[in-house]
């Protein structure tokens, strides 16, 4: 889930983690997409992000972290926005 912060670059990152398997997460990293994208829907291209993933998470343990993620300010002149629409997680 997004949210505006009132700045066009960047964006409240909301994310809902659930460890499945039988063992506990203890490392990891959270990596986000966010796209710079014009007044007309035109996406202008891609920055990718990456944050600590919120461990420990214990075995069926869920979370929801948010994360402020935002890119340069002059990549996302006026009339532009972001829009973060990739998240990936990799966990040990």
């Amino acid at each position: 889930m997004t949210e505006d912060t009132g700045w066009r670059w960047c964006q409240e990152v909301t994310v809902a983690f659930l460890n499945s398997s039988g063992t506990a997460v203890r490392s990891g990293s959270v990596t986000c997409g966010t796209h710079i994208v014009g007044a007309l829907g035109v996406d202008w291209g891609t920055v990718e992000s990456t944050v600590p993933l919120p461990v420990p998470l214990a075995p069926g343990a869920r979370k929801r972290p948010a994360w402020t993620v935002c890119v340069d300010a002059r990549r996302v002149p006026l009339g532009m926005r972001t829009g973060t629409r990739e998240v990936s997680a990799d966990g040990d």
